[in-house]
């Protein structure tokens, strides 16, 4: 089991498990049609998002395979939750972990997405000693890509008609990095380089 002392802080921002009362922050990008565009839920309205707010509120370990960590990504100086990281542990026995983010629009361009998702692969390489971390996302989602990009994530695949969604037919891309790829010089780049022109949302 990894146990991990909360809060992680970063250059910029606080990440921490959820708590109840984080759900009108969430409330405010997971009900917008714009960040609901590529999730697999829609639009969520208030009392949908304190449903969600307690699962997560409940993802604070990885014990065993199919396990979540979620955490909320919080800017210190107001204490707003601007966005969510998450790191799902795929299979203990193979090392493998897979990587998730939610983030609000009004927040983009600032390098939160990036500084967050960073801090989740330092915590799945360095302290869970994963040997590779996944990422995916939505094909027409060029917000997510450029964000796993930015991370130092190659692109594996790209995965054709995967399944009917939202009535049409989705791509899927893959990326992925391996221990070896993060601990070599050019994946050690400081996370304070050019921000990201949007927001991510895996998937």
């Amino acid at each position: 089991m990894l146990r991990i002392d909360f809060p992680i802080a970063t250059a910029r921002l606080i990440l921490r498990p959820f708590r109840p009362e984080d759900a009108e922050d969430v409330c405010d990008y997971q009900g917008r049609p714009d960040v609901a565009r590529f999730m697999r839920w829609e639009p969520r309205g208030p009392e949908d998002v304190r449903v969600a707010v307690e699962q997560m509120a409940r993802e604070t370990e990885l014990a065993s395979d199919g396990d979540c960590l979620s955490l909320a990504v919080v800017e210190p100086g107001t204490g707003t939750v601007v966005g969510q990281v998450e790191l799902v542990l795929l299979s203990a026995e193979h090392r493998q972990g897979e990587l998730g983010c939610v983030f609000h629009p009004a927040h983009q361009g600032k390098g939160f997405a990036t500084e967050a998702a960073f801090a989740v692969l330092r915590l799945g390489f360095d302290a869970l000693g994963l040997h590779r971390v996944v990422g995916r996302c939505h094909a027409d989602n060029a917000a997510s890509a450029g964000l796993l990009e930015r991370l130092g994530m190659r692109r594996e695949a790209r995965f054709i008609g995967t399944e009917f969604f939202k009535g049409a037919w989705r791509d899927d891309l893959v990326y992925a990095m391996l221990r070896q790829e993060w601990l070599s010089p050019a994946a050690r780049r400081s996370t304070s380089r050019a921000p990201e022109a949007g927001t991510g949302t895996c998937p």
